[in-house]
């Protein structure tokens, strides 16, 4: 007869995409699994011993926490709140969560045990399936647009040589140049529309190899006007990556950042303009609809006065820019290569913080073709 392994059954725990706490009879943080400590980003380590009241009993909230816990506790009765509003770094967060008794007879027993599913997460996800869809669709318009303005520039271009040759006269050369000029102009303007044909090369890429490749380019570029501070996650793994293409993406990023605030110095006032590159493990994060245990996540955060805010929502769009000399297509082309990697990348904005924050998963044994 066959022997069932034996399962430690807090690794399947950990590995649940809700999360979970357990709280003791003092209503004192017992144990959360690993989605929990996402969640409320704390480790369990700083958790325990903590009052779970002070998570899920938000000021103003007609709702007595306290009692209902204790309620459950005694009676043994579970309970469910919907669309509640819990405290996470000061921030409301919305979850539907279940309270239930879990008793199997120890001295610190009984627990409850709490069950909590975000719903700011499910919006977030549809909300970015919609965003995605809307880039993909507004990008093959513009790569349609793009073919439509290159075809007839190659004939235009060799239409003004011949011109030129025939008038053979200088008065009308630099009319004929312009028109050359910008033909090539607009030729490579439509080749930056189409997008790279070249294909990614995929290697093991440590992230702060490219981050440090654009630190040393911003620092030369700003000649030390701007500070650059490095939040770096040295213990980080590798991604499978196109190491130059990462490159162009944090490079458009930073130039970004770095010409928002030199081109608004009078809103440095009162502190100097600092661009700062973080790294870290982020864990839960949906991509396309994939939901990826753990992620690689790259913050390029600036001080400046932010991004427009009738922009934001659809700053990864073809043509969308907020700078008068802006082609807006960087960030597209930014988005479009992360999306080739299986990534993302998100924007979040007010005046004074700006945070572009790009996600890749290390976990895949392959990515997008």
């Amino acid at each position: 007869m066959d022997q069932h392994p034996m399962i430690d059954y807090r690794v399947l725990v950990d590995n649940l995409s809700t999360a979970i706490l357990l709280v003791d009879r003092d209503l004192n943080i017992f144990y959360l699994n690993s989605s929990c400590e996402t969640l409320f980003d704390i480790s369990l380590l700083r958790a325990s011993g903590q009052t779970v009241l002070n998570i899920l009993q938000s000021p103003g909230d007609v709702f007595n926490t306290e009692e209902a816990l204790f309620n459950s506790l005694k009676t043994g009765q579970a309970y469910t709140r919907r669309e509640a509003t819990i405290i996470v770094n000061f921030k409301d967060v919305h979850v539907d969560y279940s309270v239930v008794q879990l008793n199997t007879g120890k001295p610190y027993h009984p627990l409850l045990l709490i069950e909590l599913n975000p719903i700011d997460r499910m919006l977030k996800i549809s909300k970015e399936e919609n965003l995605t869809q809307q880039h993909q669709v507004a990008r093959q318009l513009i790569r349609g647009v793009a073919h439509e303005i290159k075809n007839p520039l190659g004939g235009i271009r060799g239409a003004t040589q011949l011109l030129a040759r025939s008038l053979n006269d200088p008065k009308y050369a630099e009319f004929t140049d312009i028109i050359i000029s910008e033909v090539d102009r607009l030729r490579n303007l439509a080749d930056t529309m189409l997008g790279s044909r070249q294909l990614p090369s995929y290697e093991p890429v440590n992230v702060h190899d490219p981050l440090e490749r654009v630190r040393s380019l911003i620092v030369n570029q700003t000649k030390k006007k701007i500070i650059i501070t490095r939040d770096y996650d040295l213990s980080l793994p590798e991604v499978k990556a196109d190491r130059d293409q990462l490159i162009q993406v944090m490079l458009n990023i930073s130039v970004n950042a770095v010409q928002a605030m030199t081109e608004n110095k009078e809103f440095f006032t009162d502190q100097q303009p600092e661009l700062i590159l973080r790294t870290r493990i982020q864990r839960l994060v949906t991509i396309n609809g994939v939901l990826h245990r753990s992620t690689v996540r790259i913050d390029i955060q600036d001080n400046g006065p932010g991004v427009p805010e009738d922009i934001l929502e659809s700053v990864f769009y073809p043509l969308v820019t907020g700078r008068a000399k802006g082609t807006g297509l960087g960030l597209s082309i930014a988005q479009n290569i992360m999306h080739q990697h299986n990534g993302m990348i998100e924007c979040q904005s007010i005046p004074g913080k700006t945070i572009f924050s790009l996600y890749i998963p290390w976990e895949l044994n392959h990515v997008a073709k």
